[in-house]
């Protein structure tokens, strides 16, 4: 008597269930956009409740007199002294100068930083020697480099951009290095199969494989940079120019507090700005090259 071997029909219709469930797994969902002006409210309305937050904390301690008018000034008052400095010019002078500096400074640290981080990476000898004296760097204040680079270059920009350079480049080194040490060993096993040795398998694949990684690093880096450089120019008084740090200590000489605080608020802004503007669409765009990013986090 001859059996049956036939998939009976209930069960082959549970396995092409199963097929298409985890097909469907594997399948991208495409997330329904919303418009780009209601994506922007949800991204800006947060930040600025916590600005008004913070300015009626202010107004409430200035209308208290917690202290004296000189000493901390109404938000008026601080606003009317910003638009003073915009409509002079010299608000835009000094954030355009700052920025330049700050621009080639971390560019130069990103050369150095990057061929520094590549050789410890390349040579665990050198990491073990040198990897300590870079965290112990990092970890030093910015401004304890200012009177050596006086002494080292005069009061000329170059101060500030060996300032810039010994502040950013350890950070840059470390975020290189942390990245490297996330790329999985299947990758480089890879690359070796495929006859990468040497500078090519850096350049090819520890590289790009560490870029999402090494991206925190160049984050922290720019931090670096631009304290370093606020640190320098509170500091430094050339007559090449006068950048944002150098209208802070104006303030600070003047006893004008509208004019720290504003000094301040464009510190602050320039900062946010850099953020906004280049490195988290840098970020978005490598994470999501990479498949690291969901529809869910965007929304």
């Amino acid at each position: 008597m001859a059996t049956d071997t036939t998939v009976p029909p209930a069960r082959r219709t549970s396995d092409d269930d199963l097929a298409a469930g985890l097909d469907a797994l594997e399948t991208p969902v495409a997330a329904p956009r919303s418009p780009a002006w209601r994506a922007a409210w949800r991204a800006v309305w947060p930040v600025l409740a916590a600005l008004g937050a913070v300015l009626v904390v202010w107004q409430v301690a200035y209308v208290l007199e917690l202290k004296p008018p000189y000493a901390l000034p109404s938000p008026a008052d601080t606003w009317q002294t910003l638009l003073g400095t915009i409509q002079d010019g010299s608000a835009w002078r000094a954030v355009t100068l700052s920025v330049q500096r700050a621009a080639v400074g971390f560019a130069m640290s990103v050369v150095v930083g990057v061929a520094i981080g590549v050789a410890l990476a390349a040579s665990p000898l050198l990491r073990r020697a040198f990897g300590p004296i870079i965290t112990g760097l990092q970890s030093l204040p910015s401004v304890a480099w200012v009177p050596a680079a006086i002494i080292w270059f005069q009061l000329t920009d170059a101060t500030m951009y060996a300032v810039i350079l010994l502040g950013a480049v350890p950070s840059i080194v470390n975020g290189l290095l942390a990245g490297t040490d996330q790329v999985p060993p299947l990758y480089l096993r890879v690359g070796q199969v495929l006859g990468a040795t040497g500078w090519t398998r850096i350049r090819f694949v520890l590289l790009p494989a560490a870029l999402p990684g090494f991206l925190g690093g160049l984050k922290q880096g720019w931090a670096f940079a631009w304290r370093s450089l606020m640190a320098a120019e509170l500091i430094v008084q050339t007559g090449l120019g006068t950048g944002l740090g150098q209208i802070l200590d104006l303030g600070r000489v003047t006893s004008d507090m509208s004019l720290v605080i504003a000094s301040i608020g464009l510190i602050f802004l320039v900062g946010i700005v850099i953020e906004l503007v280049v490195f988290a669409p840098l970020e978005r765009h490598v994470l999501h090259s990479r498949g690291l990013t969901g529809q869910v986090s965007s929304r």
